[in-house]
């Protein structure tokens, strides 16, 4: 329990870290152009961070950053001498002005010290694809270059967009361009629900079974035990699938429905009741340490053996939880049998009886459901494109516009797109730490997965990274502020609102990208607009070199943490 909350802390730290070491993010255009003072900046910046709390609801990005290492190689021994690693490798480019990927060096660390790991546990022969998840690395690493190019593209857009002489033709564009963004976004909602659904009665976790099993009879043929396993977990997937597919058709009318309708029928036509007994049996087990003894199964040989015994039995508790969920039982009744199948510790009693009372599969359904709803990033991308639209006929049309008028129109503008910045560096840099962090409580046995991650670590991580951003990080505003490229308030507002749509973008796909990495993509992409010379290319060659090398050195340090800190813990 003790590595588990210097973990925690670290991580925090990391993340308080991570907020100003990426305050020059979201305040160095704004700062630049005389906007904001610094201290102004920082706060507006800082405050937005924390918003993003309340508009990202489906944690995709710290899913995918818990699972960017396999289960069985996830100990607190390695989070911790990540941590640390990328703890180190955030201050030193910090001090040193190099506007590093924080995401990057998390990601780099966390898979350095579980490599090593593994490493020393199963030989050096051992293959790293079964140690790291190749999917979310591969992407990491493709992001590294299209994330940049992605908003310098979308900030080209944007300048051209708005140079335009005729007014009609440029709200015309917005228009097509924000219902297209609508769209996609809500395909990217039903996309989301239709993963959560399935996640949820399993689906893809008795799929990996069969894979794994079916690799396994590859060497060892007509296995009677191994064959015994698979036909279960097919039958399994094939009652998941099916319950999936009753529920689809109302998925599909998420938008008219809502998750508690959805809900409601789905508990109401019985597709819940297999699941239910389910869900329940694993709260009630989890309640009872089991948790705590699958993560010490796998560095020690008496909790391995109690782990199999366990996995084995506790199935058996679904009879009486089955009778207790029809009410046939008491639950008194259900906690005496539950005991007899395999006990309860006597200081674990009253969190069972707690869990099975306020056990409720139609609520943690809906919960399921809500989780994918990105209403609140839409609406605010329409009323973003709506403003800017009346702004622009009020100063092109009501107004007579002078260089003065379209000056102060950005200036105010940039204070939006800055904000809109700042959301989406908290909503995506935050994340990452609530995978760690989640990772951690995985490995310690606190939670099953990371769909069970308590409410109070989000909150601490975008508070963390609020903080951080209030605390300055000035050493890295002059470079993306003025060493890349002058950028004037157009061109702040170009390039902010370019990289808060690529970081909405890539947080819907659950994709790991740099704020960083973004950011100057996006102000590559405005200083191009003038003219290719106007790029200090020398400049953006140095940064593209401390971005590629920033996960393999965060991976080899963390490395040699791990080899020294396995000495004392």
């Amino acid at each position: 329990m003790t590595l588990l909350v210097v973990i925690i802390v670290l991580a925090l730290i990391f993340d308080y870290i991570n907020g100003f070491h990426d305050a020059a993010n979201s305040i160095a255009t704004v700062v630049s152009t005389k906007v904001l003072t610094p201290g102004q900046a920082v706060v507006w910046a800082a405050v937005f961070n924390c918003v993003a709390y309340f508009i990202f609801k489906d944690h995709a990005v710290a899913n995918s950053i818990s699972k960017t290492v396999f289960k069985d190689f996830i100990t607190l021994p390695v989070i911790f001498s990540g941590l640390l690693a990328a703890i180190f490798w955030n201050l030193l480019t910090w001090w040193y002005g190099i506007p590093s990927s924080s995401s990057h060096t998390l990601i780099g660390a966390f898979a350095g010290a579980a490599i090593a790991h593994a490493l020393m546990l199963k030989g050096f022969d051992y293959p790293w694809s079964n140690i790291v998840d190749s999917e979310t690395i591969i992407k990491t690493i493709l992001f590294i270059f299209l994330a940049p190019i992605i908003g310098m593209v979308i900030s080209i857009f944007i300048t051209i967009v708005t140079i335009m002489r005729n007014v009609w033709l440029r709200l015309g564009i917005i228009a097509v361009v924000t219902a297209a963004t609508v769209f996609m976004f809500d395909n990217f909602e039903s996309t989301k629900i239709n993963e959560n659904v399935q996640k949820f009665y399993s689906t893809d976790k008795y799929k990996k079974e069969i894979k794994t099993i079916k690799s396994e009879l590859e060497t060892k043929k007509g296995d009677t035990a191994l064959l015994a396993k698979l036909k279960l977990n097919e039958e399994k997937l094939l009652k998941a699938t099916a319950s999936y597919e009753k529920v689809h058709p109302y998925l599909i009318q998420y938008d008219k429905l809502g998750a508690d309708k959805i809900s409601s029928i789905a508990k109401d036509s019985g597709w819940l009741d297999n699941i239910a007994v389910s869900k329940l049996k694993d709260a009630v087990r989890n309640a009872n340490d089991y948790l705590i003894v699958e993560a010490k199964s796998t560095e020690d040989a008496k909790a391995k053996e109690e782990y199999s015994i366990a996995k084995v039995k506790t199935e058996l508790y679904k009879s009486p939880l089955k009778a207790y969920l029809s009410k046939s039982i008491t639950l008194d009744s259900t906690v005496a049998a539950i005991n007899l199948i395999y006990p309860i510790a006597p200081k674990n009693l009253d969190k069972v009886k707690e869990r099975i009372q306020k056990f409720n599969i139609q609520k943690s359904f809906s919960e399921e459901i809500s989780k994918a709803d990105n209403s609140a990033i839409v609406w605010g991308i329409i009323w973003a494109a709506v403003l800017f639209m009346l702004i622009y006929i009020y100063v092109e049309k009501v107004r007579t516009p002078t260089a003065y008028t379209i000056s102060n129109m950005f200036k105010k503008l940039q204070l939006l797109s800055s904000a809109a910045f700042s959301i989406g560096h908290g909503g995506n840099d935050a994340q990452k730490v609530m995978g760690i962090i989640g990772a951690a409580l995985i490995a310690h046995g606190s939670i099953q997965d990371f769909s069970n991650l308590p409410n109070w670590v989000p909150l601490a991580c975008y508070l963390a990274i609020g903080i951080g951003t209030m605390s300055g990080g000035w050493k890295i505003v002059k470079t993306m502020g003025t060493k890349i490229t002058k950028v004037t308030p157009l061109e702040g507002v170009a390039a902010e609102t370019a990289g808060a749509f690529t970081l909405f973008f890539t947080g819907q796909m659950g994709i790991p990208v740099s704020t960083t990495h973004t950011i100057t993509g996006s102000i590559i992409g405005v200083g191009a607009t003038k003219r290719m010379s106007a790029v200090r290319w020398g400049v953006t060659v140095s940064l593209l070199w401390a971005w590629i090398l920033t996960i393999p050195i965060s991976a080899i340090l963390a490395a040699l943490v791990y080899l020294v800190t396995r000495l004392f813990v």
